[in-house]
C-alpha cells in the first residue's frame, strides 16, 4: 500500500475551450493534512470537483487509493465516494432536518445498520466535535461556527479515509476560526485519515497543515511545509501569505495608462 492516498500527475482540465488546469501534479500522504491556496478563479475548486470525481480529468492521472478515478464507471465512484468525507462551504446541512438527523443521514442511507446502533454513532461523531448536548437543535438554532462543526461530524460519519474542506474557515469568528482550525488537524490525527483543505485563510492553515500548494493560473505556483511557505522568496507567495495589495496579482486590472484618458476626456 502506497504512503500517498491521493497521486495527481499531469493533470488538465478544462470546460469547453477554455483551460483551467493546466498540468497539476500533486500528493496527499495518508495522515496528512494538505492545504491547496491560491488567489480565486485559480481552479482549486475544479481540482477539488475532480478529487471527487464530480467532474474528469481532460488529461493526466489522478488516483486516491490507488484507483484512477477518472477511469470509475458509476459503481465504482459511488463506493469510493463512500470512503470520501466533504465539508461543503458553509456547512450545507439540511435545513429541515435536527443536528442529529444531518449526522444520521449518511449511515441511514448506506448502511443496514439498526437505529440504536446508528443513535450511538451519531452520539460519538457529535461528541468528538462538542456538540453532543446539541443534537436535538435545528440548523437555524446554530451559530456558523456550530454548523460547521456539525457539518465535520456529517462528513466523519461513515469514518472516511479522506475529507475533502471546501473553503471551512469562511466567515467564521476568531474564536470559531480557531476550533475549527484544531478539529481538522485532531480529527485527522485521531481517525488516521487525510485531508486535504481548499482555503483561503492562509494564517490559520499554516497553523495547521503539513504541506500547502499555492496555485496560480491553473499551476502550482509553490509547494511546501509551512515553515518553508513562510520562509518564501517567491512574489506571489510573498504577495499572498502577506496580504499585500499589489504584486505580481496586480492591484490595477490592466488598462491603459490612466493619463492617456485624461486626455482623451478632454480632446
Amino acid at each position: 500500500m502506497s504512503d500517498n492516498l491521493v497521486e495527481i500527475q499531469g493533470l488538465h482540465f478544462a470546460y469547453a475551450n477554455r483551460p483551467v488546469l493546466k498540468g497539476i501534479d500533486l500528493t496527499a500522504r495518508r495522515g496528512q493534512v494538505v492545504a491547496i491556496m491560491g488567489n480565486s478563479g485559480c481552479g482549486k475548486t475544479t481540482l477539488f470537483r475532480l478529487i471527487s470525481g464530480s467532474v474528469r480529468p481532460t488529461q493526466g492521472s489522478l488516483k486516491v487509493d490507488g484507483l484512477d478515478v477518472g477511469g470509475l464507471d458509476q459503481d465504482g465512484l459511488y463506493q469510493l465516494r463512500r470512503r470520501m468525507g466533504v465539508l461543503f462551504q458553509f456547512g450545507a446541512l439540511f435545513t429541515d432536518m435536527t443536528v442529529f438527523d444531518n449526522v444520521a443521514f449518511q449511515l441511514r442511507e448506506h448502511t443496514d445498520l439498526p437505529e440504536v446502533m446508528i443513535r450511538d454513532l451519531v452520539l460519538m461523531k457529535l461528541n468528538a466535535v462538542g456538540l453532543r448536548g446539541a443534537h436535538d437543535l435545528m440548523p437555524s438554532e446554530l451559530s456558523g461556527g456550530m454548523a460547521r462543526r456539525v457539518a465535520i461530524a456529517r462528513a466523519i460519519a461513515l469514518d472516511p479515509m479522506l475529507i475533502l474542506y471546501d473553503e471551512p474557515f469562511a466567515g467564521l469568528d476568531p474564536i470559531s476560526l480557531g476550533v475549527i482550525g484544531n478539529l481538522i488537524r485532531r480529527l485527522t490525527d485521531t481517525l488516521g485519515l487525510t485531508s486535504i483543505v481548499v482555503t483561503h485563510d492562509i494564517q490559520e492553515s499554516l497553523k495547521m497543515v503539513d504541506y500547502v500548494y499555492f496555485i496560480s493560473e491553473g499551476m502550482v505556483e509553490a509547494q511546501g511545509t509551512p515553515a518553508e511557505i513562510k520562509a518564501s522568496g517567491l512574489p506571489y507567495v510573498h504577495q499572498f501569505v502577506h496580504g499585500e495589495e499589489d504584486g505580481p496579482v496586480p492591484f490595477h486590472y490592466p488598462s491603459e495608462p490612466y493619463v492617456s484618458d485624461l486626455r482623451l476626456a478632454h480632446a
